[in-house]
C-alpha cells in the first residue's frame, strides 16, 4: 500500500469511527429526552467517556490523526477524515456540547424521579 492509500484508508476508518459516536452521541440525547434510560444509554455515556480518556491520552488528538500524520503534511482540519472542513474544525466543541447536555438531561430525568 502506497501512502496515499494509507491516507485513504485511515480517513474511512476514521470517518466511520466519527459517525459511529455520533450515533451514540444523539442516542444518549434521545434518552434524556425521550426519558428512555436503559442499560444502553449507560454503555454509550461509557464510551464516549473512554473516547475522551483517549484524546486526554493523545494531547486531544485522535490516535488516527496521529497516524495520519505520518502520511501527510496537510494543515487542513479534516486532512484525516471525510468531513468538511468546519465540521473537522469544530467537532469536538459541537458533540461535547450536545453529549453534556444529554448527560444532564438524563441526570435530570432520574432526579425527577426521585
Amino acid at each position: 500500500m502506497n501512502p496515499v492509500q494509507k491516507l485513504q484508508l485511515i480517513k474511512i476508518i476514521h470517518t466511520l469511527i466519527w459517525f459511529f459516536f455520533v450515533t451514540v452521541i444523539f442516542y444518549i440525547m434521545y434518552s434524556g429526552i425521550c426519558d428512555k434510560i436503559t442499560t444502553l444509554t449507560w454503555v454509550s455515556i461509557g464510551l464516549v467517556l473512554g473516547e475522551g480518556v483517549i484524546l486526554l491520552l493523545f494531547n486531544m488528538f485522535c490516535p488516527l490523526t496521529v497516524l495520519a500524520r505520518k502520511y501527510s503534511s496537510s494543515t487542513r482540519d479534516n486532512f484525516d477524515i471525510y468531513l468538511p472542513e468546519w465540521l473537522a474544525r469544530y467537532n469536538k466543541l459541537i458533540f461535547t456540547s450536545i453529549y453534556l447536555v444529554g448527560v444532564l438531561l438524563i441526570f435530570y430525568r432520574i432526579w425527577e424521579k426521585h
